[in-house]
């Protein structure tokens, strides 16, 4: 087992929101040269700020304070960096998210290398406003701009044979230290089954907070899947595969005792060392409940009906 459990984070810690998303405050903390982020206008499209353009389970999810931008962007799980929570912030400066192709392959009429700049003008990006729920009992509210992964899915016109959508992660030890070390098998795979991957709620996340994803963050392309554990969330794909059968997920194939294929959020099935049951937003002090499904059952659970729960978290 490798995931670590939740360091306590302090909210003296977390600078607010309003401070990183001022453009001359944050560039005089040193953050944009640290971090490399283009402010505004992501490359390829422009963000749009409508609330018409939110997707949540529910009305009250919009009104969940969005956790800090230092929090997201400091505080993550990216083992490909470093397996401590603040290493990604810090070792992810040798990602090169330009130039980026992502390669197509597999079961679709379609198979090709695609270059990310025509990607993002392919999908316009829009803001979705989702929690994300770690594994380890640590949660966020996020606002990642991006396109559903069926728009993406449906272009490359896969075979009705196709019945799961297979992600690969960048392999570059040179980009990304952490891969040096057998944490992990690299390179990080993930999977879902085609149904959840056409899902509107599973995006192709390019951006967060009005700009372009960070390098900690999967630069410049990943997963958002959000009623599924975090570790789910593939980051940086240079690989999107058509298959007839299920792959094996990276955490699935490290502990196949604890982490399963699908990785749904249920708080009744507990992880084999600590309770599901609760968590703890980054930046608060108290827990609160954990909902089914991350908060988005009515969109989702019918895709999992007649199946053994305890299979599916």
């Amino acid at each position: 087992m490798l995931i670590k459990r939740p360091d306590e984070f302090k909210v003296s810690e977390i600078t607010p929101e309003a401070v990183f998303l001022n453009r001359r405050e944050f560039m005089a903390a040193g953050g944009v040269a640290a971090a490399g982020l283009a402010v505004g206008r992501l490359d390829g499209w422009t963000v749009g700020h409508e609330p018409s353009n939110r997707l949540s389970a529910q009305p009250s999810q919009q009104d969940d304070p969005q956790t800090p931008f230092q929090a997201v962007t400091t505080y993550n799980n990216f083992y490909e960096f470093g397996t401590d929570k603040s290493e990604p912030a810090k070792n992810a400066g040798t990602l090169k998210p330009r130039p980026w192709t992502v390669k197509v392959e597999g079961m679709a009429a379609k198979p090709g290398d695609y270059n990310i700049e025509d990607i993002l003008k392919w999908f316009p990006a829009k803001e979705y406003v989702y929690r994300h729920r770690c594994v380890e009992a640590w949660s966020m509210v996020i606002p990642w701009y991006g396109f559903p992964l069926r728009d993406f899915i449906n272009r490359f016109e896969p075979s009705p044979k196709a019945k799961f959508v297979e992600f690969t992660t960048l392999m570059d030890p040179k980009q990304m230290p952490g891969q040096r070390d057998l944490v992990l098998d690299w390179p990080y795979v993930e999977g879902l089954r085609m149904d959840e991957a056409m899902n509107p709620l599973t995006l192709f996340a390019v951006g967060i907070y009005q700009k372009p994803l960070l390098n900690q963050n999967g630069a410049p392309i990943r997963l958002v899947i959000p009623w599924k554990y975090g570790f789910k969330g593939i980051k940086s794909i240079v690989k999107v595969r058509f298959v007839e059968t299920q792959p094996l997920n990276t955490w699935q194939l490290a502990a196949p005792s604890e982490y399963s294929f699908y990785a749904n959020v249920n708080p009744a099935v507990d992880h084999p060392r600590w309770s599901q049951a609760r968590e703890r937003r980054v930046g608060e002090f108290l827990k609160r409940p954990t909902l089914p499904f991350n908060g988005f059952g009515e969109q989702v659970a019918a895709m999992y009906k007649g199946m053994d729960p305890r299979t599916l978290y």
